[in-house]
């Protein structure tokens, strides 16, 4: 064994609870690092994901979670999970481009932009392509499951409105990600803050526009600014996993593993459900003024909406190119993962969302 691998096998087994020779402790608590605050659909999905593991592993399992970036902030939580500062926690792929490159499919926009198809494909992809697999391990992280944003919307202030991609060129826009390069192609003029700085920048003028999440728009209270919502359904960012530390994983018994595993895949339906149920609830309320103005909410046409992904196709060759430089094989992960993004799809068309079939 490495020195590495020594001094991480040893700092794993401090974290672990007492455990006799060849039998893993009563009682393992997982630090994880949450850089968000314990409020919202997400922070609900993670809080089912630590009780159902606790109560499915007769208390064996269970999560000491460290909310709101007390104990690492999102730009520190790959390095802090590897290393074992913490055993687990939520990893952005935006964060980490490189090193998560994988992770970073879910980013690219693609038309089935439902939040239960995205995770549901990352969900199988991650945990069965063995490529994918070794390009976690080569971080020294385990992938658990997966989170996602939900679809991308843009909110605008003032006389602004966005019916079409058009209505794009000469506004002042809020955008991240490929979504803001994109933007910036069609000609937007893109404006950089915060997430948190929203309300202010609708409410000054300083941005016309701004990409979001519906659910998101009532928690920070931008409809009191706002004018209009274009539901684009843009997309979504899915590069977005739960992980774990490779050396702790290694250490707990198969049926542990499988246990994770399946609470992951279990939280998948929870926390889509509630996402979905959370934004369907905010684009009712927007044009009554309940959330604050009357909002406008704008139905984008199919046929302008197609057009957004006619952009996509050029980020899809610089992902599988990157990939391909990487050592990895970029075409076929892609090919995979939009089969499975068609297969979760047929299947919600034809049976619905698995909480409402019979």
């Amino acid at each position: 064994m490495g020195i590495n691998k020594l001094i991480r096998s040893l700092m794993v087994g401090s974290v672990l609870t007492a455990a006799t020779v060849g039998q893993v402790a009563a009682e393992t608590t997982f630090r994880y690092a949450e850089a968000t605050p314990n409020r919202g659909a997400r922070a609900a999905a993670l809080q089912h994901f630590a009780d159902q593991l606790n109560e499915q592993s007769g208390g064996d399992m269970k999560l000491d979670i460290h909310w709101g970036g007390a104990l690492l902030k999102y730009s520190a939580i790959l390095g802090g999970v590897s290393s074992g500062t913490a055993d687990m926690g939520s990893v952005l792929a935006a964060y980490e481009p490189q090193k998560m490159r994988v992770l970073s499919v879910g980013d690219i926009p693609v038309p089935q932009s439902d939040a239960w198809v995205g995770m549901r494909a990352m969900y199988e992809l991650m945990t069965t392509n063995e490529q994918i697999q070794e390009a976690f391990v080569q971080n020294d992280v385990v992938y658990i499951t997966n989170y996602s944003t939900s679809e991308i919307q843009f909110e605008c202030a003032g006389d602004a409105r966005i019916e079409t991609l058009d209505d794009f060129v000469g506004k002042k826009v809020r955008a991240s990600a490929i979504y803001a390069k994109i933007l910036d192609e069609v000609g937007a003029n893109l404006v950089n803050f915060t997430y948190s700085e929203i309300y202010q920048a609708l409410d000054t003028g300083l941005v016309d526009c701004s990409g979001g999440y519906l659910y998101a728009m009532k928690a920070f209270k931008t409809p009191e600014v706002s004018t209009s919502v274009a539901l684009m359904d843009w997309g979504q960012i899915a590069g977005f996993a739960m992980v774990m530390n490779k050396w702790t994983w290694d250490d707990l018994s198969a049926e542990q593993q499988q246990l994770l595993r399946k609470v992951g895949s279990e939280m998948v339906d929870f926390y889509a459900e509630k996402l979905i149920s959370d934004n369907q609830e905010v684009r009712e309320k927007l044009p009554t003024g309940e959330l604050g103005n009357k909002v406008e909410v704008i139905e984008w046409s199919d046929e302008e909406r197609a057009k957004l992904f006619t952009h996509s196709d050029k980020y899809v060759k610089e992902w599988v190119e990157d990939m391909n430089k990487a050592g990895f094989d970029g075409q076929a992960i892609w090919d995979e993962y939009r089969g499975l993004l068609h297969k979760y799809q047929s299947e919600l068309d034809e049976k619905g969302y698995p909480w409402a079939r019979g």
